[in-house]
């Protein structure tokens, strides 16, 4: 996806930054164009094997609020973690630089994952097969949520012993760039806020601050013959409640993913709160459509049509 938010790295920055991290030159670079807020390269090197180099919005460029969170950073140390923990599979770091000696910008290099995007080879999979790699997705998503902390917030920001005090304020900070930027949405901000307001309550049995991957959607996993070879994107982390996790929600829920995670069913209270963060994941989308600056309206018209859909379950949730 095109987005004003991508930093663009010249041949020669990325043969520099490629050469100080793997002493060996390169011989080929290709831009991912999967990514919608940072920017990533498939490069091959002189030696034969393939790195992926990653990056993130140069520091002028114009973020929603969560952005502003050190989310690469968040990254490579969520990478690190399971790494050295072997619970979860994900890419080796094998560089980090926030010098901004070779660009003005944070970037790291990785290993590069075989297989490809779950979501562009799903359709192509027998049922069984789909099954399998829903339940294994369900069992990640439950050891990535059983790391814990002893506070609530994001990764680098972690200051409340209350879940329902940093729910408010994440999804506060949603709308106060929402209004910043005029977005119009399905009815005011006024109501929008009472709404959420009348349903917090249903945050206060939350008391355990989780790691929460949030961004692990198909187009995370990767999966190779069957199998799933990594997970990545873990720069919007936080400690919060597990059931803000994708596939909790309306859009990736399934049969076998809750069987993997070994929770089969939804309490009234937890319908409300995924109710929450269904909204706020609509939001998003909604309004990240402004500071990125997208330019396809077929998207931006989805992303209209998906908020007044979400915005009518919310309502219908008590």
């Amino acid at each position: 996806m095109e987005s004003a938010t991508k930093f663009s790295w010249t041949k020669e920055q990325l043969q520099q930054a490629v050469q100080q991290a793997t002493k060996q030159d390169m011989t080929e670079a290709q831009e991912l164009s999967d990514g919608w807020a940072n920017s990533a390269y498939i490069i091959r090197l002189k030696n034969g094997q393939q790195v992926v180099l990653k990056s993130a919005p140069a520091d002028e460029t114009h973020l929603m609020g969560y952005e502003k969170t050190d989310m690469l950073r968040t990254e490579v140390e969520a990478l690190r973690l399971f790494s050295r923990s072997g619970t979860v599979p994900v890419p080796q770091v094998i560089a980090d630089d926030n010098s901004k000696s070779i660009v003005s910008t944070h970037y790291y290099i990785m290993e590069f994952l075989e297989g490809a995007p779950y979501n562009k080879i799903k359709e192509n999979l027998a049922t069984e097969e789909r099954d399998t790699i829903n339940r294994k997705l369900g069992e990640i998503s439950r050891q990535i949520n059983d790391v814990q902390n002893d506070r609530f917030g994001f990764f680098w920001d972690t200051v409340s012993t209350d879940w329902q005090s940093t729910f408010t304020r994440m999804i506060d900070s949603v709308l106060a760039d929402g209004a910043a930027a005029g977005i119009s949405l399905p009815t005011d901000y006024t109501r929008i806020t009472a709404e959420i307001r009348a349903r917090l309550d249903a945050l206060q049995e939350v008391k355990t601050p989780c790691l929460v991957h949030w961004d692990l959607w198909d187009g995370n996993a990767f999966v190779h013959e069957g199998r799933i070879t990594g997970i990545i994107d873990f720069e919007r982390a936080f400690w919060g409640d597990p059931l803000m996790e994708f596939y909790f929600g309306r859009m990736g829920r399934s049969e076998e993913f809750l069987d993997g995670y070994g929770k089969t069913a939804l309490t009234e209270n937890e319908r409300i709160r995924r109710g929450l963060y269904d909204l706020y994941l609509d939001l998003i989308l909604r309004i990240e459509c402004h500071y990125r600056a997208y330019t396809n309206q077929g998207h931006i018209n989805w992303t209209e049509e998906n908020l007044q859909y979400g915005w009518n379950q919310f309502l219908s949730i008590r």
